[in-house]
């Protein structure tokens, strides 16, 4: 008769999470796409897009309420800033999972010399912020014909 040993560790030795520690204490977690933002911060995603006669910028902020969103223009650059607010804990309540993201997020984006800097729209619409920036005329494509 033979006998399998298998190199099994004592469950009192065994750390389900390994990482747990290192994200509570410096809120780093090593296997996230980008290091220079953690899970606990809130982070919009943003789209950048070039039409034929605009530029268009959307992004994602769920939950962000346009009183906490501010969009302002310094000379070539845009920034988006705002904020989510968390919900107040109540005493009593147990959380068995919480990984929504909260507090502040600034994005800034350098316009081309293409855009009109007086032609700005912005429009948020179920948590999508849509931004148009229009083309300025002189910049558009347009068809010269010959002299005869």
């Amino acid at each position: 008769m033979t006998t399998l040993t298998t190199n099994r560790v004592p469950n009192r030795y065994r750390v389900p999470d390994a990482f747990a520690l290192a994200r509570s204490i410096f809120g780093h977690d090593p296997f996230l796409e980008s290091p220079r933002v953690s899970k606990s911060q809130f982070s919009p995603s943003f789209e950048v897009k070039e039409r034929e006669d605009s530029y268009l910028i959307t992004a994602d902020i769920p939950g962000v309420k346009e009183s906490d969103l501010d969009i302002s223009l310094n000379g070539n650059v845009l920034t988006v800033s705002g904020s989510r607010q968390a919900e107040e804990r109540q005493e009593g309540d147990t959380y068995y999972l919480y990984e929504r993201s909260y507090g502040s997020f600034s994005r800034s984006f350098s316009l081309p010399e293409e855009a009109n800097r007086e032609s700005i729209d912005a429009k948020l619409d179920e948590g999508v912020l849509a931004l148009t920036i229009g083309k300025r005329t002189e910049s558009k494509p347009r068809k010269i014909s010959l002299a005869k």
